[in-house]
């Protein structure tokens, strides 16, 4: 029989402007969905860790993420 131990996952998200919107607007809109992200993170009580976090040229914002995977433990993969 296996169990898991610990267990995470590791992404990158890119917050991408909406086309549809002028380019100020979009970038705040950019802005407060990655603040909703974060905080639904922690809504959640989902343990992570942003490993890079950055502004593109075009106001786009790209998250690398550590994030705990379910609710497994999450072991030395934060530290």
């Amino acid at each position: 029989m296996k169990r898991i131990k610990a267990a995470c996952v590791c992404q990158t998200l890119h917050f991408m402007l909406k086309e549809d919107l002028g380019h100020d607007y979009a970038v705040s809109q950019v802005r407060e969905e990655v603040a909703r992200y974060k905080s639904g993170l922690e809504h959640n009580r989902t343990k992570y860790k942003i490993t890079e976090e950055t502004t593109q040229p075009d106001g786009s914002i790209v998250i690398r993420i550590i994030k705990q995977y379910n609710s497994n433990p999450v072991g030395d993969y934060l530290d």
